[in-house]
Formats: C-alpha cells, structure tokens, sequence
C-alpha cells in the first residue's frame, strides 16, 4: 500500500502577472520501505514537487491542481493551521544545506527539543533523552546536543538534521539533495545511515537529486523530470537498463561509467524550455532527435507501456534507443 500517492501535481508561480509552470501535471506513488529518487535538470521542477508535498512554498507559489494523499489524508485541502501539525508528524524533510536548516544560536539539542515538544505531549526531559536516542542511532555522542551548528562538520549536521526529521516518527521522509555539499567518504556514509534507517522505521523515501549514481545506488524507483513534467517513473533497473522517453536515454547516458565497455556519452543538444513559454506539444520535442509532427502539437499522455513503467511520450516503446544503458 502506497504511504505517498501524488496524482497531477500542479504547482505555479505567479511573477509580476505572468504564470510560471513549476510542476505540470506530475503523478507517483511511494510504498513503505521504498525509495523513489526524482531527478533532472536544475530547473525541472523537483524541489517544487518536494516543497508542494510539503506545503512549504514561497508566498509567490500556489498548487493550482492535483492531489497529495500522505497515508489516507489529502494534504492539498489542509488549513494552514491542519498543516502544521503534518510537518515533522507525518512527514519531514531533510534540506540540502544543512547549516542553512538550524538557528546558529541555538544549541542543536534544545532545537530538535523544540520540535518533539511542539508535536507530542511530553515533557522536557522526555525529549531531551528522546534527542539523546537520536544522536546514538546517527552516529552523534549524545553529549554533542548541547553543541551549537558552527561546532559541527558538514557531514555532522546533516546526521542531525536526519535525527530532527526522525524526532516525530514520520510515515515520509524527503530528502533534497542531502549529500551534495559533503566530500564522496561522507556521501557514502550518510547515504548508508539513511537506508539503515529507513529499514528499522519502515520509512517511505524521497530522494531529489541529480546525481544519477547515487539514485542508481540508493533508490528503489526512479523518475525523471523535464520542465516541469515527470516523463518516466518505474524501478531503477527497468528505467537505467531500457529507458522508453528519449530525454531518459540521453540523461542516463550522458552519465559516465567505469563498467561495461567503453562508449562514447550521449548529449542533448540546445537548453530545457522558458517556464514561461513552453513549446506547444511535448516540451522535449525541440531536443529530441526522435521527435515527429504530434510532438509538437500534441501533449502526449503519462501512460503505463510496462508494468508499473510509465512514460510521457507518443513513441515510448516503440523506439530503437539503443538497448541496455
């Protein structure tokens, strides 16, 4: 049964009058214990789907559409007040900075304090031995608590922000790129930390990135987003070993290998669309060296050509992409 299910997510900015596209119509599911990692280009629209999912957007930002049911409660429809209470809760997010996601001049401890306490009835010392707890299972000296962030490496404060997202006993964690500012030793042990959690709390996962290896490596599932849409969701091995949309193929191509024999990467020729102004039709067509008249007057439909492989595009399956990636 799916913890997370996101059905046409359509999430717009609005700058100065004019409607900008961030998420257009995306659609997944995430099960318990399972990882779906979501990746693309900068500006495609992950960070968004994370940010709607959560209700944390810019006052500029508003979800036009869609639904986001988090364990049997629609999460769209929620007050503002509803809300809150969800956060941390039922889900929480783990940022991409984690020095940007902590008050420098608080101790660490008594901020993670502030939240168990906000979302449970316990008392102080609860919540301090509940932090304590935490730390151990992170790989922090529960001493450290009473640190403050510029006392902490990087890789340090992203454990601890992982303790703060598991404070609540969430059914969903989304994690933003968490890796992406710590040296590839720390990477591994994060990503190490996260999975091991997540099979001792049963956790369903989001992983936004766009490091290919690293869904590769860590994730159950894959979608690929382009401008705005999501084009390809299904498991790691159906998605990296026969992509069906063109833009896949090529991403995942374009990804250097050190097994398999050699070959030469592909590329994508010219740059994702305005957010402004898309291209009439698929907006890939202008990129795509497969792409025929319908692609540019038609939108294709998010359609399932494979057993829980679904993909945005006229042809999907029907084109020589060059077999196994």
């Amino acid at each position: 049964m799916a913890v997370l299910e996101v059905k046409d997510l359509a999430t717009y900015y609005y700058l100065g009058g004019r409607e900008l596209k961030a998420v257009d119509g995306v659609t997944f599911d995430i099960d318990q214990k399972r990882t779906l990692g979501l990746a693309g280009e900068s500006g495609c629209g992950k960070t968004t789907t994370a940010y709607s999912i959560m209700r944390i957007l810019a006052e500029n930002g508003k979800i036009a559409g869609g639904s986001v049911n988090l364990g049997g409660l629609e999460l769209t429809t929620l007050s503002d007040e509803e809300m809150r209470k969800v956060r941390w809760k039922k889900a929480s997010i783990v940022f991409q900075y984690a020095m940007n996601a902590f008050n420098p001049v608080l101790r660490i401890g008594n901020q993670i304090v502030e939240v168990i306490r906000e979302k449970d009835d316990v008392s102080e010392e609860e919540a301090i031995m509940t932090v304590s707890t935490l730390f151990d299972e992170v790989g922090l000296k529960p001493e450290r608590q009473t640190d403050y962030p510029h006392e902490f490496s990087g890789g340090m404060l992203q454990r601890a922000i992982i303790a703060q997202a598991l404070a609540c006993d969430p059914q969903l964690i989304i994690a933003d790129e968490p890796v992406t500012a710590l040296d590839v030793i720390v990477q591994n042990k994060i990503l190490d930390l996260l999975r091991k959690l997540q099979d001792k709390y049963n956790l369903a996962v989001l992983f936004i990135t766009h490091d290919l290896s690293v869904v590769a490596e860590n994730c159950h599932d894959v979608g690929i987003m382009y401008a705005g849409n999501l084009v390809e969701v299904g498991s790691v091995e159906a998605v990296f070993k026969r992509s069906l949309h063109p833009y896949s193929y090529k991403l995942i191509g374009a990804f250097p290998s050190v097994v398999g024999p050699k070959k030469r990467l592909e590329f994508i020729p010219g740059v994702p669309p305005n957010l402004l102004n898309f291209p009439s039709g698929c907006r890939f067509h202008p990129r795509c060296p497969f792409a025929q008249d319908i692609c540019s007057k038609e939108r294709p439909e998010f359609r399932e050509i494979e057993s829980g492989h679904y993909v945005m595009c006229h042809f999907a399956g029907e084109l020589d992409l060059g077999g196994s990636q």
